[in-house]
């Protein structure tokens, strides 16, 4: 994509003996095999990835550039008071949502559990609210806990969203690999949420293979640009199915899109892209512990 290759004019091409063109095409089968291989390990057009956006900025410039983006992400997060929906609705979100669900992106409406502290009403109200003030149904519950003693609490909450909702979808962010039972809680478990340097240092699981991608979100920040295709490229192997990946960092990395988004959505899209020209629509991801951080940016382990 960086630009096209070099083509040699059709007089400057050297004759092809019958031995020279078994050579040649020796060579093309090998890259064609080569390639297979690479598309086969990486996932078929389900193990593509899809981009979310972690949207903790006010509407404006930045929404508007995710909502244009071609293709748009596949999830945005509205985040209106840091913890929840507020006590009152806000016309420029509620403006901001919509055109968003207009571009067919999934807009979940963010609420801090604490991590298993606040309590259980005050998490269902914000989702009342999502969804009588923005028509927002899915739910991403921040500052999960990761440890198996919570897990009752949380499948009150995604039993509850689930019920007012038949179809809706619950993001759970502990921020790490959690107990093994939150995997059949949530229908999106964010498990990796720190900066690069640590990114490229993560143990990931063995069970983690028995999930879909789908199951898993990561989000990377400090990352620099230099190594945001190779951050992508490696939560694929890792069996992430929702990436984001920005150069932010500080007390809130996710302010902002990055400054380069374009490429970053770019990349993610481009596995469906190579998926449809070689197998026909792309399908979503995956159909087929330690330190985390919480939204400020701040290293945090979960209190005890």
């Amino acid at each position: 994509m960086h630009g096209k290759p070099n083509r040699q004019a059709p007089g400057g091409l050297p004759a092809l003996t019958p031995r020279r063109l078994a050579v040649v095409l020796s060579a093309v089968l090998a890259v064609a095999a080569g390639a297979v291989a690479v598309y086969v390990a990486t996932g078929s057009r389900s193990g593509c990835q899809e981009a979310f956006v972690p949207a903790y900025f006010y509407p404006g410039a930045g929404w508007t550039q995710a909502i244009t983006s071609k293709p748009p992400p596949s999830v945005m997060i509205l985040d209106v008071t840091s913890s929840g929906a507020g006590s009152s609705p806000n016309r420029n979100y509620q403006a901001a949502v919509k055109r968003a669900q207009g571009a067919g992106i999934t807009v979940m409406g963010y609420a801090s559990t604490d991590y298993a502290r606040r309590p259980a009403a005050a998490v269902e109200a914000d989702v009342s609210h999502y969804r009588s003030w923005y028509h927002v149904t899915d739910v991403f519950l921040d500052e999960a806990s990761s440890n198996g003693g919570a897990a009752a609490y949380y499948q009150r909450l995604t039993s509850y969203i689930h019920d007012v909702d038949p179809g809706s979808k619950v993001m759970l962010n502990p921020g790490t690999y959690p107990d093994q039972r939150y995997m059949s809680i949530g229908d999106i478990v964010l498990v990796y949420e720190n900066t690069y340097a640590r990114y490229v240092k993560l143990r990931v699981p063995g069970w983690v293979r028995n999930y879909p991608a789908a199951k898993f979100a990561y989000a990377i920040y400090a990352t620099p640009g230099s190594e945001l295709a190779g951050a992508i490229s490696l939560s694929r192997q890792r069996n992430a199915g929702y990436i984001y990946v920005t150069s932010n960092s500080g007390a809130n990395p996710y302010r902002s899109l990055p400054a380069y988004w374009p490429g970053e959505n770019a990349i993610i899209a481009g596995c469906a892209r190579a998926s449809t020209s070689s197998a026909g629509a792309p399908g979503p991801a995956g159909t087929g512990a330690g330190q985390s951080t919480g939204k400020d940016g701040a290293a945090r382990r979960e209190p005890t």
